[in-house]
């Protein structure tokens, strides 16, 4: 049997694992995300002794992923201490010695979700992770999306919402963009008080699902998405999606009028069909494809 090797980089942890060509997960283990000199060594060894015949690496950002640049797979204006510049995807493929392939870990996501989950058998999609930070990975007309950059869609700038003692929001680049407004810790930043210990009637969750329905709309108007899918640690608050729901609606206002909007919208704004595991399944799916390549 193949085994293939599955990073997700994270900004608080690495999270490696190992699959099969079915993109079953056989194991996995996290390594704290210290400075590149403490972390690299053990995601080394735990591939290396693992015999992995590809590598899939789904990361935190941003990233050169333009394969003409020089520094094609750095990391590169992260404010993570250490890892600004840093060559992750050259390190690991030639420390290795297999084929390897990366992408953001919100596009490695979606790639899962079209191909294995709530978005299957669709062209296009949007996946959306609401955790430490927010990102979204999409996928248009069967392809993962980079442009100039990659999109970075929690950067996106949104207005105020009503009852919001914090409007400007948290995010050291941007006021009021949307990982700065509705991240984890910009939740409890502005209420004092964890996202997984507010209750479900918490005014926290109405200025919550203002600002992810914002995200929402921007997101049907500007690429029209056949399905957005939201998941990160925030989003295990399953009460947000109606109230997601509806205010989309009400934001859209009846411009769009598709029935998945209209009629539908329980199944058009949905969580992972893979659960927790859409990034490793999709770091699995990269080193597929890495695996293919290099034939």
């Amino acid at each position: 049997m193949k085994i293939y090797g599955a990073l997700e980089a994270g900004g608080t942890k690495m999270v490696c694992s190992i699959g099969n060509e079915n993109c079953e997960v056989l194991e996995r283990i996290s390594i704290p995300t210290g400075y590149p000199e403490d972390s690299i060594p053990e995601i080394i060894n735990y591939f290396r002794s693992r015999e992995i015949c590809a590598l899939g690496i789904g990361s935190f950002g941003p990233l050169d992923l333009d394969r003409k640049s020089r520094t094609y797979g750095h990391i590169t204006s992260t404010p993570k201490p250490g890892w600004e510049n840093y060559p992750l995807l050259p390190m690991l493929a030639e420390a290795l010695d297999v084929p390897a392939e990366m992408d953001t870990d919100v596009n490695a996501a979606a790639l899962a979700e079209i191909k294995m989950g709530a978005a299957r058998g669709l062209r296009s999609c949007l996946y959306v992770t609401v955790g430490t930070g927010v990102g979204g990975g999409v996928i248009a007309e069967g392809n993962l999306v980079h442009g100039l950059v990659h999109p970075e869609l929690g950067h996106m700038l949104l207005r105020p919402a009503e009852g919001d003692p914090t409007p400007d929001g948290f995010c050291p680049y941007h006021k009021g963009c949307l990982e700065g407004l509705a991240a984890g810790p910009a939740i409890e930043k502005r209420w004092g008080v964890s996202a997984k210990d507010l209750p479900d009637d918490h005014i926290a969750w109405k200025v919550e699902s203002e600002y992810l329905a914002q995200m929402c709309v921007n997101a049907i108007v500007a690429f029209s998405p056949e399905k957005i899918v939201l998941g990160g640690g925030v989003m295990h608050k399953m009460h947000l999606f109606p109230m997601i729901r509806k205010r989309t609606q009400e934001l859209l206002g009846g411009y769009v009028r598709c029935s998945m909007i209209t009629e539908k919208i329980d199944e058009y704004i949905v969580s992972p069909g893979l659960g927790d595991n859409s990034g490793v399944t999709g770091a699995l799916l990269l080193a597929l494809e890495a695996e293919k390549n290099a034939r």
